[in-house]
């Protein structure tokens, strides 16, 4: 593998010849899994982050050779119960590891590091990405015992580095996690350039700006073949306000409440955050102590690399809050997300083992829930408030702000890179729709745009871009230490047992008399029915005790038979009588 340096202004113009007209796309659809492909081939496949928030994964492909962009995780649906995390189905790359070249991690949130130490135990890798976002992933690698699988090369702001076939140049952009990519690939059909996850700030915390100067003259010399784009907010109109603005809405929070302890909740990777958090604590006159093991684990990873800047003695132990007076105190914590077991739930519920929460307390929820996780966010909000203390959050007062562009974003981006084709990337389907829809707004339309999604391969050449079949790209479950042993029969199985519960017969039977040995006993877990309970229960027990003998009397003393025999007749039996449709167990015991 190739890996060299040069700057950014000495890569200019040294990339493929800027394309002089619109190609039309082929219609043609290849066999399934597509071809690798000539010299000059360039192949673009999506293993996940396309149809959902999360599991953010693609491969580029440049003769033959892959680069992995982003490897994310997704936290599970209410319908998928014990699950812990959901990965991106690896099996394309774990078939093609001989031609992985490079893992690039464009920013430090989960959904798109996440399952990193994953992919890693099926191969080792080169991973890159700025300094923080490879700490940030270094904590899970490391906990999983993948360390030595990877090796975590650094790029900075404007580097342009070989890896592999392909150049890759690093774009700053602003999100909400510092120093974040968009990331140029110069490949043989021309530039490839991948947003990332990013917002058009002009008033950013740090200073560091999404770099429109840089994709505009790419657009100008070599040109933009293909643009994948952040597709999470565009269904809204206008632009996402600066993330300075919520450290102005923090500041009149604080003054309004000199008197009463604060406890702030954003996501731990949120460095900007919580610099404004403290900014505006520290400005009141307060001591600043963090809670929950990433958030303070991260507060020190950045403090580290001089990205957030908490004087020393402005820092206080989580357990000596106590002995200050409420109105010096400020504490932020892990939780925005409703996590049961987060710092703030276990605030809400009582059972944080640092200190309990009083009635002139003040929650600050400076986060908005990731889509499905409305429930978990508002049941701690109720909590909390049954426990008197004030809850402030964005439905209340401007406590926080997306790291996503909104439609004006998005189409200044198209403005400025004036790609030749485009594909929205990241977000569920809808807005991926809504972001086709403006791309039409901004003259990139009809053969010039495709809408993928996870599993989706296309190919760039010389005639266009095209559809270039399909690979594996459905949900990988993690539950514990299980990976991929969880289907869906299984999520089926338990979707079952949580809203109908189970109905078990337990029977003996004696094989060589041919009879059922006393009465079968109905065991029900999760599974009520008030009316005339008991007498269903005797009459379960006569049912199946009359289709084991009918079995055995017709000779069947096949155990897996005798099985279905018993759970057809009680499955019938309670359908009938309840119209539920619990899941049956039968338990035969032969002698």
């Amino acid at each position: 593998m190739k890996s060299e340096r040069q700057r950014p202004d000495a890569a200019k113009g040294s990339g493929p010849a800027k394309a002089t007209s619109p190609a039309r796309m082929s219609g043609k659809q290849p066999a399934k899994g597509g071809t690798k492909g000539g010299a000059g081939s360039v192949r673009v496949v999506f293993l996940g982050g396309l149809g959902e928030i999360g599991r953010n994964c693609a491969c580029i492909e440049v003769d033959g050779r892959i680069l992995v962009l982003d490897v994310g995780i997704m936290f599970p649906d209410p319908d998928m119960p014990g699950v812990d995390l959901v990965l991106p189905d690896f099996t394309y790359l774990r078939e093609n590891a001989d031609r992985v070249d490079g893992i690039i991690l464009t920013h430090g949130h989960e959904d798109h590091t996440g399952g990193l130490s994953y992919l890693l135990r099926a191969f080792p890798a080169p991973v890159y990405g700025s300094e923080l976002t490879l700490a940030l992933a270094r904590n899970r690698v490391d906990e999983a015992g993948m360390a030595s699988q990877a090796k975590f090369i650094p790029v900075r702001d404007g580097e342009r580095r070989r890896i592999g076939l392909c150049d890759v140049e690093f774009i700053p952009v602003t999100h909400s996690v510092p120093h974040a990519f968009a990331t140029a690939f110069y490949t043989p059909q021309g530039v490839i350039l991948h947003s990332g996850d990013f917002k058009i700030d002009l008033h950013p915390v740090d200073g560091r700006r999404t770099d429109l100067a840089r994709m505009g003259a790419l657009a100008s010399d070599p040109g933009i073949r293909l643009l994948l784009a952040d597709s999470t907010n565009a269904e809204e109109p206008g632009f996402t306000p600066s993330e300075s603005t919520v450290g102005a809405t923090l500041d009149k929070v604080f003054r309004a409440r000199p008197d009463r302890r604060f406890i702030v909740t954003c996501f731990a990777s949120h460095i900007h955050r919580v610099q404004q958090v403290t900014d505006a604590a520290i400005a009141e006159g307060r001591s600043v102590s963090t809670l929950g093991r990433s958030m303070q684990k991260n507060v020190a990873l950045a403090r580290q690399l001089g990205l957030l800047h908490i004087p020393e003695q402005s820092l206080i132990d989580i357990e000596k809050i106590d002995d200050l007076e409420p109105g010096r105190v400020c504490v932020i914590s892990t939780g925005s997300q409703g996590e049961p077991m987060s710092a703030l739930s276990r605030l809400a519920t009582g059972e944080n083992r640092f200190f309990k929460l009083q009635e002139n307390d003040v929650v600050v929820i400076s986060a908005h829930p990731i889509p499905g996780n409305e429930w978990s966010v508002g049941r701690v909000i109720d909590s909390l408030h049954r426990r008197g203390v004030e809850v402030i959050h964005s439905g209340v007062d401007a406590v926080h702000v997306s790291g996503h562009a909104r439609q004006g974003e998005l189409a200044m981006l198209m403005s400025v890179t004036k790609p030749e084709f485009f594909i929205p990337v990241h977000g569920e389907y809808r807005h991926m729709a809504n972001h086709v829809r403006l791309a039409e707004t901004m003259g990139i339309d009809g053969d010039r745009v495709l809408l993928c999604e996870d599993g989706d391969a296309v190919r760039l050449d010389g005639n266009g871009l095209h559809r270039d079949g399909t690979v594996p790209g459905g949900y990988l479950f993690v539950d514990g230490s299980s990976v991929g042993d969880i289907g869906h029969g299984v999520l089926r199985d338990r979707m079952v047992l949580a809203e109908e519960g189970v109905v078990m017969a337990v029977a003996t039977v004696d094989l060589k008399r041919g009879e059922v040995v006393g009465t079968p006993q109905i065991v029900t877990r999760g599974w009520a029915y008030d009316h005339d309970t008991e007498a269903l229960l005797g009459d379960a027990r006569a049912v199946v005790t009359k289709a084991l003998e009918q079995a055995l009397s017709s000779g069947s003393n096949d155990h897996e038979n005798l099985n279905r025999v018993a759970r057809k007749a009680l499955g019938r039996l309670v359908g009938d009588r309840t119209r539920q449709r619990p899941m049956i167990v039968p338990v035969i015991v032969t002698v």
